[in-house]
């Protein structure tokens, strides 16, 4: 596939229905995992403007950090600590309207508001996980946790 997006606006729904078959696209026949995670972030920031999207992957029991677009971001994070850390600890995305009220949440940037984790299970594990802040409070709700938990889903991990 062409390394061109068409992005679309509308409601939420018809932009996933749009980015998914061109995240298939770029995904498609590319085994290396560094340069698939890059064009996924790539892709969502670019369709949905969010403020920060990336991965952590699990390496040596704590989450590292992976490709993402963004503002600089906390490198590691311990397992059960902050958003990203008690979606791999509870094996479940979690979707957190205001960060603020979400006990331990671990502030990379003061801007954020609100956020979803994804996490990404491969055989049973959690391999990593899939980040999203937006600057705006309330931003996620089940429409982008069912397509991200799709998007996840397409992604080779090998």
């Amino acid at each position: 596939m062409a390394e061109d997006l068409s992005i679309v606006s509308g409601n939420k729904e018809e932009q996933y229905q749009n980015i998914i078959p061109q995240i298939k696209g770029l995904l498609e026949g590319e085994t290396d995992l560094v340069a698939n995670l890059a064009n996924v972030v790539a892709a969502l920031k670019e369709q949905f403007g969010w403020f920060w999207v990336g991965f952590y992957l699990v390496k040596n029991n704590e989450l590292v950090l992976a490709p993402f677009q963004g503002p600089v971001a906390c490198t590691r994070i311990r397992k059960g600590r902050g958003v990203c850390g008690s979606s791999w600890e509870q094996q479940k995305t979690l979707i957190v309207p205001d960060v603020e009220t979400f006990p331990g949440h671990i502030a990379c940037s003061s801007l954020s508001k609100s956020e979803i984790v994804v996490p990404v299970i491969r055989n049973g594990e959690v391999i990593g996980v899939l980040d999203v802040d937006a600057d705006t409070t309330d931003q996620f709700d089940e429409t982008d946790q069912q397509y991200l938990e799709q998007i996840i889903a397409l992604i080779p991990f090998n």
